[in-house]
């Protein structure tokens, strides 16, 4: 299993790492072919591929960063560094589409001459490139990290579409106004996708509750026989897929013997939820608050 899991992880690098030198060309091409043609459609593209260079190339070193071992300092691993890669790249790309709203608006106003014919072949290239990258990644997009890659690529083949489109429209019909129409549904698009890997990472960030009803878990581990009340649980994620649960059990006095056999049995039906870390606390009458969540001094 480490074996394959050791394998795995370097194809994803080896992949990523071409993506990223394919989107960086391609980023390139878009600015010179953008400012060349006057078209700000092309350049919202090459903004958005510059996002998703960015995206693979960190998302390359999460997953480098991620095979890390645990040590005395980072006792759980690295495993949090591709949260903060997500975090920090969708951040990143909310500011980009604003800043793309608002100069389309302005384009919108005062349109400026755009070389259609440019405009098309560029986007085309992009195009290609872009739908090389998506096939490449598609089998690999589980993983946040990954995944928040994959979509970038994903949506950067679909406004290459959409600029490719617009390339012919002003090329036949001189219709101007189509240029900054395409920058505003890419800068909406990007808006989107960002916000949502936003949220998610700042879930995790924030140690906020993974998706568990912790009622129906309380109610689970009081139905072990000689458990009076479960109570002050925590739960959080450390990385996407790491979920971690705590939780105090007020048992009847016992030997420790019999006492191992609860913990036992409490940890087999916590597993079911999906939770992968578990630390149980048992007690005998000891806290005076039995709440579900812990709120302050006096539970």
């Amino acid at each position: 299993m480490g074996h394959y899991h050791h394998h795995h992880a370097h194809e994803v690098k080896g992949r990523l790492l071409f993506s990223f030198a394919l989107n960086i060309v391609i980023t390139l091409a878009e600015v010179v072919g953008g400012i060349l043609s006057g078209s700000l459609a092309l350049l919202s593209d090459s903004v958005h591929n510059l996002g998703d260079s960015m995206s693979l190339l960190a998302s390359y070193f999460a997953v480098k960063i991620g095979e890390r071992k645990a040590n005395e300092k980072y006792t759980f691993g690295y495993r949090r560094a591709e949260i903060l890669v997500a975090f920090v790249n969708s951040a990143v790309l909310v500011g980009v589409s604003l800043f793309l709203l608002v100069e389309a608006y302005r384009r919108y106003k005062n349109p400026e001459p755009i070389d259609g014919p440019l405009m098309l072949v560029v986007a085309l290239i992009g195009l290609f490139a872009n739908l090389f990258s998506v096939l490449l990644l598609h089998s690999h997009a589980h993983g946040l990290n990954v995944r928040s890659a994959y979509l970038h690529l994903l949506s950067d083949t679909l406004s290459s579409v959409a600029v490719v489109a617009g390339g012919i429209a002003i090329i036949r019909w001189n219709v101007l106004w189509v240029d900054p129409l395409i920058t505003v549904l890419i800068a909406l698009y990007i808006l989107r996708e960002a916000y949502e890997i936003l949220r998610e990472s700042i879930e995790v960030l924030m140690e906020a509750s993974p998706e568990l009803d912790l009622r129906t878990i309380k109610a689970e581990l009081e139905s072990i026989p000689r458990v009076k009340n479960a109570h002050h649980f925590h739960a959080w994620r450390v990385g996407e897929d790491e979920v971690h649960l705590e939780c105090h059990l007020d048992v009847e006095d016992m030997p420790l013997s019999e006492a191992q056999k609860i913990l036992d049995e409490a940890e087999k039906r916590l597993r079911k939820f999906g939770i992968t870390h578990i630390t149980v606390q048992l007690e005998v009458d000891r806290c005076r608050g039995k709440n579900i969540i812990c709120t302050g001094k006096n539970d």
